[in-house]
């Protein structure tokens, strides 16, 4: 996915953010047409579960394009919704619903010159974004607004790494990939894991490494 915004649309970004749509369609981005919309039919118990407790991530600080990810979003009050259903949809008191699983999350930190035109910059988003849904496993994009140094930040959550690799490859991220050089004075992308224990008791977010051991 690349990660371009307008200050426009930005501002809505967690208000738009709604929970389920009918069906079996969930928002969750802020773009609520259609072909944005994520199927919750596609996805496992966990994944699914999780996609609807993202829809109440938000940020909880006004410097979240330089502070901390961990501490910049509401992760505490996602994961008590999130082990909230668990229990819900458990079998018994013994039968936790929700398997240890891990997530891929993409934090893309930027700035914008003044000479950016922003709704440039939307329209690749919103084109990249559609094609990264068709892809399979995208949860969760959210994006702020620039500070008054162009400052930003936006992030994805995936049901894994291969997911977003798989949406690279589409030619609306190449697109947005090869505008960074000219739209951006600054880029840089952290990668993390975000790991949720049985029941959704327990979670931890760690920086990315492919060599990581489940139940370490």
């Amino acid at each position: 996915m690349g990660f371009f915004t307008t200050p426009e649309s930005s501002q809505d970004s967690t208000r738009q953010t709604t929970p389920e749509s009918p069906g079996e369609l969930l928002v969750t981005s802020p773009y609520t047409t259609p072909e944005h919309l994520l199927n919750l039919s596609t996805l496992d118990n966990e994944n699914a579960l999780f996609a609807k407790a993202l829809t109440s991530l938000r940020a909880t600080r006004d410097d979240y394009a330089t502070a901390s990810y961990l501490e910049s979003f509401n992760w505490t009050e996602v994961m008590d919704k999130l082990r909230q259903s668990a229990e819900l949809d458990q079998v018994d008191s013994q039968d936790a619903n929700f398997a240890e699983t891990s997530f891929f999350i993409v934090a893309f930190r930027s700035r914008i010159p003044p000479t950016t035109v922003y709704e440039d910059l939307g329209i690749l988003d919103e084109g990249a974004h559609a094609e990264a849904v068709a892809c399979g496993g995208f949860l969760k994009y959210w994006f702020g607004h620039p500070d008054s140094d162009g400052r930003n930040l936006a992030t994805c959550v995936w049901r894994s790494r291969d997911d977003a690799i798989r949406a690279g490859h589409t030619p609306g991220h190449k697109r947005a990939a090869r505008a960074t050089a000219s739209m951006y004075s600054h880029w840089k992308i952290d990668r993390h894991r975000l790991v949720v224990g049985p029941g959704a008791k327990e979670w931890k977010l760690i920086d990315w490494s492919d060599d990581y051991i489940p139940g370490q």
